[in-house]
């Protein structure tokens, strides 16, 4: 695999990871258990701050393991989030365990990046959910855009309570 895609991969990968990391730091105490949003539907504390932090890691982990089968999030975490009725954890995850979740993640990614080669991001996944297999370079696109996705809701939640602007953050060289 050309070393360009993959200084790529892990530029802006990173970048989305910090930004999300970036969310997590800034946010007050007293805003860390408040919805983002109403839903009518799965109740709001689907949408408290932690858990769309969580939430967030969670399926980025998930999804640069390539696979559900064998899946274990590290201690304090587990597979709940799995769950298709949508299932809370049993309890709020604070800010050290949700940056150090990140932290795993980072680290995670980074191996994987610099673990691709031509076979591997052809290599077809499939999980429970869906009913056809997906490339895994297709699979870190898509993981990569959900962590945008939530940590752009996020940042954007404090800005909206509490001023706080995101910092556009440039993404490390792989080395």
């Amino acid at each position: 695999m050309d070393t360009i895609w993959k200084e790529v991969m892990w530029s802006q990968f990173a970048a989305t990871i910090d930004m999300l990391g970036e969310a997590i730091q800034a946010c007050p105490a007293e805003l860390w258990d408040a919805p983002l949003w109403q839903d009518p539907i799965m109740g709001s504390k689907f949408s408290q701050f932690w858990y769309v932090a969580y939430h967030t890691l969670f399926w980025l982990d998930l999804y640069l393991t390539g696979s559900q089968d064998g899946f274990l999030p590290p201690a304090p975490f587990d597979t709940n989030e799995l769950d298709p009725q949508g299932v809370l954890p049993n309890r709020m995850f604070t800010r050290d365990e949700l940056q150090s979740y990140l932290d795993h993640c980072h680290k995670k990614c980074k191996q994987t990046v610099e673990q691709l080669t031509d076979g591997k991001i052809r290599q077809l996944c499939y999980f429970s959910w869906r009913k056809e297999g997906l490339s895994f370079a297709e699979l870190l696109v898509d993981n990569m855009r959900h962590v945008q996705e939530h940590g752009a809701q996020l940042n954007m939640f404090l800005g909206q309570q509490v001023n706080k602007t995101a910092h556009w953050l440039a993404g490390p060289k792989l080395e």
